[in-house]
């Protein structure tokens, strides 16, 4: 099977979070299938020299968008074994950042275009075009409009991903003929509530819409989730799917990750301990065998922040310690140092990202805690798992998908959850691990079935391959 993967990041060239992650992982975990797929993407300026010495020019050609005509270069490279396509325009890519420019719809309304465009030039005509997010939700559009006449495009099937239903690409109406060049007979499709929609017009156009985790499928069908565009889910129900994302479990190792203090498996967990030593002696904290509860985050009230500082007394009141890393709104990071001073002993934050100390984290801690109020799939849980660290999620979306509540009479389950949006629900769910923690029969149990669980994505990718088979049937 042919697959062109086409997004707007991939590691490990240039990525921003999770969707940076999946068309790095993805992609690869298809290969190992067997199937040919390749991945395109924009020629970022921000792409290191180390990866840049490895393309090789393919040629170029003229795309149009609009009435305008604008050169499209194309680079390749093989990595990990997947052929990866860079689109290059100095113009809209050399820039810093990938995005928050102020022409951010014509930029990746180019890069749409320029997908079609080039697949002549590359000589690599797939059966499927899988579409991520906002930033490639035109390129379904495109190929109704412009290509179907074509024999090489007639029969191209295309699957968009929502990995962020909150980010819509919505531009002023008048982008869609002005600066997109969307024909009259296909201006509909973009249009929504008065603006110009990147990801409703993937959503409308593309043959399947998924998501990134079955119960997130279900969520944003609801307007609490929808994000404005409840009525088009509605009316395209019928073709969306949800599956569930996983992670690189060999990049996520703690038998191997050179950033931890002291590699281990669950067989022998107990070297955690070396971790959680290491953690607390490198953040400053006193070394003490006291539940030490660990953040990788976004400092925002999409990862539940607001709950968390609702009820930050009463947890430091707790005989644990804390450990935050991230960075995100002025007004969290500059009330966390502000705690951090006072309860010295209990609290460290770390206002910056950085994946060594994220590791450290992982493995040093003996919960994670992840309260976000909607989390499309969430990879931090999946890995606080398989390095032992046992998540108090709340139960949205992949969070829910991933973490199935432990059961102290059977010994099931991953972790501690709680459902409605509330600091002191959270806050029970956070008392329940910690009471949990001090019964070593139960807490061993919980953490083996933690490390234990299938976070690869293998059957993720046999889902997407019988998705495929199933539209071009």
């Amino acid at each position: 099977m042919k697959i062109l993967f086409a997004t707007s990041e991939a590691g490990p060239f240039m990525r921003t979070g999770g969707l940076g992650d999946v068309s790095q992982a993805l992609p690869l975990a298809l290969k190992k299938e067997k199937q040919d797929v390749r991945v395109i993407m924009p020629l970022y300026d921000g792409i290191s020299d180390v990866y840049r010495q490895t393309m090789q020019f393919i040629g170029s050609k003229v795309v149009t968008l609009g009435w305008r005509q604008q050169y499209a270069g194309v680079f390749s490279c093989e990595y990990d074994g997947v052929k990866y396509y860079f689109i290059d325009n100095e113009y809209y890519f050399k820039r810093f950042g990938i995005y928050g420019h102020y022409d951010d719809g014509e930029r990746f309304a180019f890069f749409s275009r320029a997908v079609l465009d080039v697949l002549p030039l590359i000589d690599f005509y797939p059966e499927v075009i899988h579409c991520n997010d906002w930033q490639t939700g035109l390129v379904p559009v495109y190929l109704d409009a412009f290509y179907r006449w074509d024999e090489h495009y007639a029969n191209m099937k295309t699957v968009i991903t929502i990995h962020n239903i909150e980010f819509q690409g919505e531009m002023d109406k008048s982008c869609i003929s002005d600066v997109y060049g969307i024909p009259a007979s296909h201006a509909n499709i973009v249009e929504y509530a008065n603006d110009a929609n990147m990801l409703k017009a993937g959503i409308e156009e593309a043959n399947v819409v998924t998501t990134v985790s079955k119960t997130y499928a279900q969520e944003i069908l609801n307007p609490y989730f929808a994000y404005g565009l409840e009525d088009i889910l509605g009316k395209r129900s019928y073709k969306i799917r949800g599956i569930l994302n996983g992670i690189d479990t060999n990049l996520y190792n703690p038998s191997k990750d050179p950033a931890l203090f002291a590699n281990y498996t669950v067989k022998t967990v107990a070297k955690k301990a070396e971790n959680k030593k290491g953690l607390q002696e490198m953040v400053n904290l006193p070394v003490s065998d006291k539940p030490l509860i660990g953040m990788v985050t976004r400092l925002t009230n999409q990862k539940g922040m607001d709950l968390v500082m609702e009820v930050i007394e009463e947890i430091l009141s707790m005989d644990i310690q804390m450990v935050v890393l991230g960075t995100g709104d002025w007004k969290y990071e500059t009330a966390l140092n502000e705690l951090a001073r006072r309860y010295s002993n209990k609290l460290a934050v770390i206002i910056n990202f950085s994946q060594d100390i994220a590791s450290k984290i992982y493995a040093g801690s003996d919960m994670f805690l992840m309260p976000s109020k909607f989390e499309p799939c969430g990879l931090s849980q999946m890995i606080a798992m398989r390095y032992g660290s046992v998540p108090i999620v709340r139960e949205t979306g992949g969070l829910k998908d991933t973490v199935p509540a432990f059961n102290p009479v059977e010994l099931t389950g991953r972790g501690f959850t709680f459902k409605t949006y509330n600091a002191y629900d959270m806050l029970d769910a956070i008392h329940r691990a910690v009471g949990t923690f001090y019964n070593k029969t139960e807490w061993s149990a919980v953490v083996a079935n933690a490390m234990n669980g299938d976070y690869s994505w293998k059957s993720s990718a046999k889902e997407y391959m019988a998705l495929y088979k199933e539209i071009l049937s």
